[in-house]
């Protein structure tokens, strides 16, 4: 059984307290006060209320001042106010503000009021629903903008009418937006200074189908980026809702074939690898430092970046292995064997170690084995 929805009744007069206890005591919980200030304290320690039924003449305040208070505080709470027709005036204003959901004149017949009391109530059941709902909207809303937020590509979502609706952290600030662009027509967020060729390129891309996509430069202050732009339509049921822009940074792509090339050239078979190996530490270098100086934040280039530094361990420690065999007649083992294992382990792709390098590997864990060092070069 669900629990009784409480009401509250104020008046001065004890006989009408006792009068609309007993009206409505079967069917709801009645609590009863006497004047304003301690229906006030009732509202306030015992919320939820569902309705709220005052005298609008009391002592220290009006019922329609009441009421006001109670809108202000317990705007859910419904408010219905017993009058005499003097007080018209007083209703209409009362009622023009809000601050009333219905009054009844005096007498009153019985029925009439529990009829109004029970439509009172479900209007505050209703308001807490929707109330509910509007929590859980706005939760999920803001889960999903976190989510959003996350993903590694900008992402602005516009309507049919071409009002921004949404906009992730990444596309905030590739299109260097300071404030909250949702609300503004598409055109207008993309209005700002260096988007010229963003702009043309998205009013251009909205007429063609999902499956286009250009590159293009963006330069906001001293950082220069490169964009890969598709526009994509968005809704459910083959109904399109809307687009939505999304901007790859690509920026790192460049740099990125550029590695993949020195990794490609380092497992290639033939010939001795150490020339290879100094050669790709030089290019490597040149590779961090085009990332350093680019500025440009992005997951994309931040992976490169790592990818780069652990590369340069890798052959680092291949070499310095290889140097140590043939110019130390008793490395220490150990310390080869470790250097080994954290250079495969840094190298971007370690079911794919150079056949020389693991030549080299065979011959410390040889070395480590029998205490026998040839002397001669591996790589």
């Amino acid at each position: 059984m669900s629990e009784r929805a409480r009401i509250l009744i104020v008046d001065d007069e004890e006989a009408i307290l006792e009068t609309m206890t007993f009206t409505f005591e079967d069917e709801y919980e009645v609590l009863t006060a006497t004047s304003a200030r301690d229906a006030l304290a009732v509202l306030g320690a015992q919320a939820p209320i569902a309705a709220v039924i005052t005298d609008q003449r009391m002592p220290e305040m009006t019922g329609v001042e009441f009421l006001a208070q109670v809108c202000e505080r317990h705007p859910t709470t419904t408010r219905i106010i017993l009058t005499g027709y003097a007080d018209g005036d007083a209703m209409v204003r009362a009622i023009n503000e809000g601050h009333v959901y219905a009054y009844v004149t005096k007498p009153w017949e019985p029925d009439d009021l529990k009829q109004l009391v029970h439509r009172a109530v479900e209007l505050h059941r209703l308001l807490l629903t929707n109330e509910r709902l509007l929590e859980d909207v706005q939760q999920a809303n803001r889960f999903l903008a976190a989510a959003i937020d996350e993903i590694p590509m900008g992402a602005l979502v516009v309507d049919r009418a071409g009002v921004v609706r949404a906009a992730n952290r990444p596309a905030r600030a590739y299109l260097g937006l300071r404030g909250d662009p949702r609300g503004q027509a598409i055109e207008e967020v993309l209005a700002g200074e260096g988007l010229g060729e963003l702009r043309e390129t998205t009013a251009r891309l909205r007429e063609s189908d999902d499956t286009a996509y250009e590159e293009l430069e963006l330069t906001q202050g001293d950082v220069s980026l490169r964009l890969r732009l598709a526009v994509r339509t968005i809704g459910q049921d083959e109904q399109p809702i809307g687009r939505v822009l999304l901007l790859r940074e690509i920026s790192h792509e460049p740099l990125r074939r550029r590695f993949e090339e020195l990794l490609n050239d380092i497992q290639s078979e033939g010939g001795a690898l150490r020339p290879r190996l100094e050669k790709a530490q030089h290019e490597l270098a040149e590779c961090a430092a085009q990332v350093k100086r680019g500025s440009v934040d992005s997951p994309g280039m931040a992976e490169l970046a790592e990818r780069i530094s652990r590369t340069q361990t890798a052959l680092e420690y291949w070499l310095a292995v290889d140097d140590a065999l043939v110019r130390e007649g008793y490395p220490d083992a150990r310390l080869l064997l470790e250097r080994m294992r954290i250079a495969n382990s840094r190298w971007p792709l370690p079911e794919e170690l150079p056949a020389r390098v693991r030549a080299l590997a065979a011959r410390v864990e040889a070395y480590y084995q029998t205490g026998e060092n040839p002397g001669q070069p591996v790589l």
